[in-house]
């Protein structure tokens, strides 16, 4: 027997109830026949001027309706809030829970049988895949796709090159008009950031996991080619519809495996090990932070892409994409996960080429031994803290310093302009009250700039530690998502200026070296900060968001209610 659809529950019914769904629809220019019979595909949009990395996506969703009526569906386009990273204070990660709810309910209220998630800069993909898992209706995600390589006094040039600019111009050898001129060259058309940062990993994430379509995550936004896979996409979700292939079918713990391992051939973001463990909560996959290393170890970094590594995600594009990085894993992936197109993702990598070894190697010739997300322990993070060995300083792996501490992001940035700041190049800078409730909502300002007086002597990298997070376009030797949170009286609210921290990368150890006496007696005099906010949003974020280590979604988010409307009103 056919199945029914869940959008007959609106427009299938008879008498007064019928009425009023075909009624108001009928208003928009809407047949009865374009509703009988037909699913009803959602395609969840993020377009906003004020997310200029999505500012695309009206163009984008056209080109998935196309593919949604070629296969037989009836595409009704939605907006939610969208997250620009660029413009948003005082950081988008405060709202990718917030957008995760606007999404679920979204769904879950309205009469879709499937959804098209448009995503692009960086938290609009978690909070797009959050909330769709929480609902559990067949679902494919079309990113937006990387944007152009930009350019300036003919070299290359992308996000990444803003902290060079920045500690250049803070060491007097770049002047302001030089910088209006790199930031003039540097976004050069539609698209999220060219390099591998956030936004790229999330792509990088979701064709990992099977929920986008091969080739989704290195497309450049202006190529042809990124409209075709939209319009595909658009296709396919009806099909999803009809075999009622579902996100819980997809989503196993061997796609998360999948996806960890991917995340180190490619040198992703750190910010993506905070998002995966908010999806696998979703889902009720038992997730945890030292699984990111587990499953990193053994991964070379394959893909030679800034900030790790030299080229861009156009080059990647141009090399063989995702799907070529995934067939040189070869048999480190699960090849039988399947995907969107329910194909499993070893028949949608299978013999794909790499047209440039410079940009994708192999793994017995891996352009950087070191990848992956290395998880550090200790007792200046009881639950943990994540650094990215690919985009750090060899030399400083193995690092003991002398504490610099800053209780806040406002003064770090008194501070650290100072002259008489007393600092030298083997200290360890420590940013406080950053982290998910601090903030809150734990802004990327991890990668704290260098001291100015230490940058004109030529220094280039310091050892950075912070509760917060940094950019995917960072780089360099720095610890982030220490958990506990400062603002929650841990160990790590105890540092003071002039401690001795010791970091080894290779034995996992991040150790202040305090005695145990001492730090009762810090512990005992510490007093937490006075509540951010009173009302509104943020006081139910503050209340309610797990640490880092959890994926600092909202305690209460956890798990999903499915698709079921269980009030009726008509």
């Amino acid at each position: 027997m056919e199945r029914s659809l869940r959008s007959s529950k609106w427009f299938g019914r008879t008498g007064k109830d019928g009425f009023i769904y075909r009624a108001w629809t009928k208003k928009q220019g809407i047949p009865d026949h374009e509703l009988e019979g037909k699913p009803i595909i959602g395609i969840c949009n993020t377009w906003s001027e004020l997310t200029p990395c999505n500012s695309h996506f009206r163009e984008l969703a056209e080109s998935v309706k196309r593919g949604v009526l070629e296969a037989g569906g009836y595409p009704m386009e939605f907006p939610v809030m969208s997250l620009g990273e660029t413009l948003m204070k005082p950081t988008a990660m405060l709202y990718r829970n917030l957008v995760s709810m606007d999404v679920e309910e979204s769904i879950r209220a309205n009469p879709l049988d499937g959804v098209v998630l448009l995503c692009g800069c960086d938290k609009t993909t978690p909070a797009l895949v959050m909330g769709a898992c929480s609902v559990d209706l067949p679902t494919i995600v079309v990113s937006g796709g990387p944007m152009l390589t930009g350019r300036y006094k003919g070299r290359q040039i992308s996000t990444s090159d803003i902290w060079r600019f920045s500690e250049d111009y803070n060491a007097g050898r770049m002047s302001q008009e030089e910088m209006r001129v790199a930031e003039a060259g540097m976004c050069r058309s539609d698209g999220h950031c060219a390099v591998m940062g956030t936004a790229s990993t999330m792509a990088c994430m979701v064709e990992a996991l099977g929920l986008s379509l091969p080739g989704n995550a290195a497309i450049p936004a202006p190529d042809s080619a990124r409209r075709i896979l939209a319009h595909r996409s658009g296709s396919e979700i009806v099909r999803m519809v009809g075999e009622d292939r579902r996100l819980s079918e997809i989503l196993t713990r061997k796609s998360f495996e999948n996806a960890i391992r991917v995340n180190a051939a490619v040198g992703g973001s750190t910010n993506f090990v905070i998002h995966l463990l908010a999806i696998a909560g979703r889902v009720g996959i038992p997730l945890t932070l030292e699984d990111f290393d587990t499953f990193s170890a053994g991964v070379p970094l394959l893909v030679n892409l800034q900030p790790s590594g030299l080229h861009f995600m156009e080059d990647l594009y141009y090399a063989g994409g995702l799907e070529a990085v995934m067939e040189a894993l070869g048999d480190r992936l699960h090849r039988d996960c399947v995907t969107v197109n329910g194909h499993t993702i070893g028949e949608n990598c299978a013999q794909a080429p790499c047209y440039s070894p410079d940009v994708i190697s192999t793994l017995d010739k891996p352009f950087n031994d070191q990848s992956g997300i290395v998880v550090l322990k200790g007792n200046l993070c009881e639950n943990g803290a994540v650094i990215k060995p690919s985009a750090a300083t060899p030399a400083l792996m193995r690092h003991t310093g002398r504490a610099v501490v800053f209780e806040s992001i406002e003064e770090y940035k008194v501070r650290i302009d100072d002259p008489t700041l007393e600092v030298d190049e083997t200290s360890i800078l420590v940013l406080k009250n950053v982290g998910p409730r601090g903030y809150p909502g734990m802004p990327e300002v991890g990668n704290m700039g260098l001291p100015p007086k230490l940058l004109a002597k030529g220094v280039k990298d310091m050892v950075r530690i912070s509760d917060g997070r940094m950019s995917g376009t960072g780089f360099g030797t720095v610890i982030l998502h220490a958990s506990p949170e400062a603002a929650l009286g841990g160990n790590f609210a105890l540092v003071k200026s002039g401690d001795r921290i010791e970091l080894d990368v290779a034995r996992r150890l991040l150790v202040l070296h305090v005695p145990g006496e001492e730090l009762e007696r810090r512990r005992k005099a510490w007093e937490p900060a006075s509540p951010i906010a009173e009302r509104g949003y943020v006081q139910l974020y503050v209340r309610h968001v797990e640490q880092a280590d959890a994926g600092a979604d909202l305690d209460f988010l956890k798990g999903g209610s499915g698709s079921e409307v269980t009030r009726d009103s008509h």
